[in-house]
């Protein structure tokens, strides 16, 4: 099938929470996609319940194994790859190989550093010199924060990021399973003068002083954050640290007691049984699919403090629905790759690839944050 005769577009993991809002987004932007996964009845019944207005969206469904080579013939035709299908460390290397071979452009939803760290290093030449982008975590955690920040960046002289990633309501099911796992396998990083250095890993939380609220936050690594990935060849930049977490006190106090717990019960295990025990953990932390998100409760708060030797920066943007702006993040992202090329091709973040007040208006266009409030120092 060539390029003129297959839908541009294909969501990997659409019958998913964030999947289905990506879906959502691409028929707001009037993108034709198909809605890829391992089950053409979930993604069927998933499109038709959960996705307003799917009936006037250009899309079909297609069930696929999740191998290079299926991936490969069901990515050959299309332009662009959206890729939910996490915990991605684990599925994602069949897909960007896929990706690869079948010359689209790659993005997907991700929070684990690890797995940027990976892509970078094993794919990210061979998709520049395709002239393909190879995009991972454009997604409100932390495309969000990374606006602000680059927000920040344009005052000149500034070389230390301090950021605060935070958001109201639970993970789905997909990201505790992601935390889990990533806890579990992966060190978190922050930057240190260019060089990545690890967190304390038995540091327990963090209490942070959140823009707009009195009371105290608590706060967690959060697996290192894609940031100080992005920022690592920003020749602006020396060190990047960042912390996140849910404004839910009582279940940021239980995240490092489940993930204890969690460690204790896998050690020793091989790969393999290690994941099924951790999926089996997660399904009993969260195992039902979190509601439609409610911008009266499911707010987000991203916050970025930028220091140099002479000067200072502050940003912070509030928004709502996190998994929404991740929707919509995705969509433009598609939106923009069908009409011209990337700003940067090979492995780069949203901000590098799309420009961050371009990520920025859209956000606010579809209402989903507010005008970021910025303050300089200098």
């Amino acid at each position: 099938m060539n390029k003129s005769a297959k839908k541009p577009v294909i969501v990997y993991g659409a019958s998913g929470y964030t999947g289905r809002l990506v879906c959502e987004y691409l028929r707001e932007y009037g993108i034709p996609f198909i809605a890829a996964g391992r089950s053409a009845d979930k993604l069927q019944a998933a499109m038709q319940s959960n996705v307003p207005g799917i009936e006037t969206a250009d899309y079909e469904v297609l069930a696929v194994e999740h191998t290079t080579a299926a991936l490969t013939q069901l990515f050959t035709g299309a332009s662009v790859v959206l890729n939910t299908v996490g915990p991605f460390a684990k599925f994602g290397p069949e897909v960007v190989q896929a990706c690869l071979a079948a010359k689209c452009h790659y993005t997907d939803t991700t929070g684990e550093q690890d797995w940027l760290i990976t892509l970078e290093a094993e794919y990210g030449a061979q998709f520049a010199a395709a002239g393909l982008l190879l995009s991972p975590g454009l997604a409100h955690m932390y495309t969000t924060g990374e606006i602000a920040a680059q927000l920040c960046l344009e005052t000149p002289g500034l070389d230390t990021l301090d950021i605060a990633v935070f958001w109201g309501g639970s993970p789905t099911i997909a990201s505790t399973q992601t935390i889990l796992v990533n806890a579990a396998t992966s060190k978190a990083f922050h930057l240190q003068q260019n060089r990545l250095v690890e967190w304390q890993p038995d540091a327990g939380l963090y209490s942070l002083a959140i823009p707009g609220q009195h009371e105290l936050a608590l706060a967690l690594p959060w697996g290192g954050t894609s940031h100080p990935v992005w920022f690592r060849k920003d020749p602006r930049v020396a060190n990047v640290k960042v912390l996140g977490g849910v404004f839910n006190k009582p279940l940021m106090m239980g995240v490092p007691k489940i993930v204890e717990a969690a460690l204790k019960a896998t050690e020793g295990m091989n790969e393999q049984d290690r994941y099924a025990a951790l999926s089996q953990t997660a399904a009993s932390v969260m195992n039902t699919m979190p509601p439609r998100e409610n911008p009266r409760l499911n707010k987000s708060v991203d916050s970025v403090y930028a220091s140099g030797p002479l000067g200072r920066a502050h940003c912070v943007i509030f928004g709502n629905s996190n998994y929404k702006q991740t929707g919509l993040l995705q969509a433009y992202a598609a939106h923009a790759l069908l009409q011209q090329p990337p700003k940067r091709v090979g492995f780069a973040s949203g901000c590098q690839a799309f420009g961050h007040h371009e990520l920025l208006g859209q956000l606010r266009a579809f209402g989903l944050v507010a005008k970021p409030e910025l303050s300089i120092s200098d």
